[in-house]
């Protein structure tokens, strides 16, 4: 995506709000996968967690584009 947001006169960068709010859904995700006791089967959790939140925006960011496209 190309371009800022304009948030009552502060311009944000679009990729800072897109990992703003892919945060949040990683917090979501690694919430259920605690409780469902998902990470006994990871090797690496701190790198399956980074991996996890790279997909996460991997997806959102190829959401938002095609929410753009004409």
């Amino acid at each position: 995506m190309i371009g800022d947001l304009d948030i009552s006169g502060v311009f944000l960068p679009t990729l800072l709000v897109m990992m703003l709010g892919t945060y949040l859904l990683f917090l979501g995700v690694h919430t259920v996968l605690t409780r469902v006791h998902f990470y006994r089967l990871v090797w690496h959790r701190a790198l399956f967690n980074v991996a996890l939140y790279a997909v996460l925006l991997g997806t959102v960011d190829h959401f938002f584009r095609s929410l753009m496209l004409p």
